[in-house]
């Protein structure tokens, strides 16, 4: 009797437990009217594209603050919605012509058609006079790999021409840096920032679309105009500049490089920098400003471990108002990246629907992203909340899936345990995992995440890309191929409500908010996998 009694007992406990389980496991939809109406608001011209320091920026923060606030969160640092972010405003007007000169002559340059010059010194008037040219391959110190292209000259008034991307991508050989798979010696952040610590006075870097990832229409519109920066006690150049093929090639014929194949070398181990036998003189006049851009912070507090945090993240700001194109000089960026901010508030509004959760849920719009992760760097310089109780970083950046996906392409697949909750909330949905397919891009490196990761955070970066549950796997590769042609970082990234596709949004969106959900209602701590870069700051 006691027997039966307790078998009994057991069997009703497992059906409350299956029961509470399948409750808990039950899929959350996404609302996609939330996600339409608030994706339409932010990339309407009255938002003048989103650019920090403007009108635009006002209104966008104020739009996410009431939105946060009408949904019931708390605000996020301390009692205030926002996290101010110290910025300086650098409108710099290079020269028209940038001379390359030589024993021979010289040639000039024009401004965006050939060349793109910014400075990230607060100086209203600065540039290069006749500063020696220097080939230095792809511009990298790598002690890891025994690579330094900067070994055995003294860099001071010199400027280094580099390449984009780093020697594994397209070598053939995986053992190069990580082969294919671009690390972040290839980005071009870390190219400026190398050239200064080695004391150069200017950079250089060979634009090469396919390595580059994007087009020569994305320098000349994302490197002129007004930049941010954040004012740092950090070693800077006096010019960071880009030329396109073309002008490089110029460039090399005219030096004593002249019918070598200048990709070869810089790939060659054991390369040594080259003088080039000639100089380059451009300048650059400078409006400052400085001012105080705006993180916006909400949060959902834990009802049992209210330090622990779980971070939601996306960028709220884009490219303003800039160089007309067919008579649109509005950069409305529907999909960069008024869908992930969106998204913030449509994932918001589930977890308020579904109850509290034993864990802290975090949402963070930052500033800055398009002028280099800058919202988010500050943040990682200055976090609300403590890294080493921050469970984990889920970010939302240009959210475009064609339709509802098969596939969930993971940005950066294999650094951290988020891979297995990736895997786990997609199998739910019927999708399977694959890697980034395109990770000689380096788009680990390209959004906020990044910075999260940097201080030891494991991050998902994620979207369905590749195969669709009801098209063709040629429709969706063509759908983003016409994106990334003609409308990243183009007025013409606009919301039409006829043509907008939200289904797939949605659908990642809601595995996104499993994800945190399962994070949010556990004490387990995702860990980075070894072999990670980020692995250490964790420890």
């Amino acid at each position: 009797m006691t027997k039966n009694l307790l078998k009994f007992l057991v069997l009703a406990l497992c059906i409350s437990c299956n029961t509470e389980n399948k409750n808990a496991e039950k899929p959350v939809e996404i609302d996609q009217a939330t996600l339409a109406k608030h994706i339409e608001r932010l990339a309407s011209d009255a938002f003048l594209g989103r650019k920090p320091f403007t009108e635009g920026e006002v209104k966008t923060v104020n739009y996410l603050k009431d939105e946060f606030e009408k949904l019931g969160l708390s605000p996020g640092n301390g009692d205030s919605y926002f996290q101010e972010v110290p910025l300086v405003e650098i409108d710099g007007s290079p020269s028209e012509k940038m001379v390359i000169s030589g024993k021979d002559g010289s040639f000039d340059l024009k401004v965006l058609s050939d060349f793109v010059a910014t400075t990230s010194q607060v100086e209203t008037e600065i540039g290069l006079d006749r500063s020696e040219l220097v080939f230095a391959g792809y511009g990298i110190v790598a002690p890891e790999y025994g690579w330094n292209d900067y070994e055995g000259i003294d860099w001071k008034g010199k400027t280094a021409v580099v390449l984009v991307n780093d020697p594994g991508f397209q070598s053939g050989d995986s053992t190069l840096f990580k082969g294919n798979a671009m690390t972040y010696y290839g980005r071009w952040t870390y190219k400026y920032e190398e050239a200064a610590r080695q004391g150069a006075d200017g950079l250089i870097i060979i634009h090469d679309t396919e390595p580059a990832s994007y087009g020569w229409n994305v320098v000349e519109s994302g490197w002129s105009g007004a930049k941010l920066i954040i004012e740092s006690d950090l070693p800077l150049l006096k010019v960071e500049s880009w030329v396109n093929q073309e002008s490089a090639q110029k460039i090399f014929d005219a030096s004593i490089m002249k019918g070598e194949d200048y990709k070869v070398l810089a790939r060659s181990k054991g390369f040594e920098p080259i003088p080039l036998g000639l100089d380059v003189s451009v300048s650059i006049q400078n409006k400052i400003k400085k001012d105080v851009s705006k993180n916006v912070i909400a949060l959902i507090p834990g009802t049992e471990k209210k330090d622990e945090v779980i971070i939601y993240s996306a960028h709220w700001d884009h490219l303003g108002v800039g160089k007309p194109i067919d008579g649109d000089s509005i950069y409305n960026g529907a999909i960069d990246n008024a869908s992930g901010t969106a998204g913030l508030l449509a994932i918001a509004e589930a977890f308020k629907k579904n109850g509290p959760t034993k864990r802290s849920v975090a949402f963070i719009a930052v500033t800055a992203e398009e002028q280099g992760l800058l919202g988010s760097a500050y943040y990682a310089e200055n976090p609300v909340f403590d890294p080493k109780k921050t469970v984990a970083n889920i970010n939302m950046d240009a959210l475009g899936s064609p339709g509802k996906m098969k596939d969930l392409t993971i940005t950066g697949y294999g650094q951290s345990e988020m891979d297995q909750y990736a895997e786990e909330a997609a199998r739910k949905q019927g999708r399977y995992i694959i890697p980034d397919p395109h990770a000689e891009k380096g788009y680990f490196f390209r959004s906020d995440h990044f910075n999260f990761a940097k201080i030891g955070i494991p991050a998902l970066y994620a979207s369905g890309s590749y195969e669709a549950f009801d098209q063709s796997r040629e429709s969706i590769k063509a759908t983003l191929d016409d994106y990334n042609t003609h409308k990243y970082h183009q007025p013409s990234d606009e919301y039409d409500p006829e043509t907008t596709e939200l289904s797939g949004v949605s659908f990642d969106l809601q595995l996104f908010f499993e994800v945190g959900r399962k994070l949010a209602n556990e004490t387990y701590f995702p860990k980075w996998y070894e072999g990670s870069e980020f692995k250490a700051a964790r420890e």
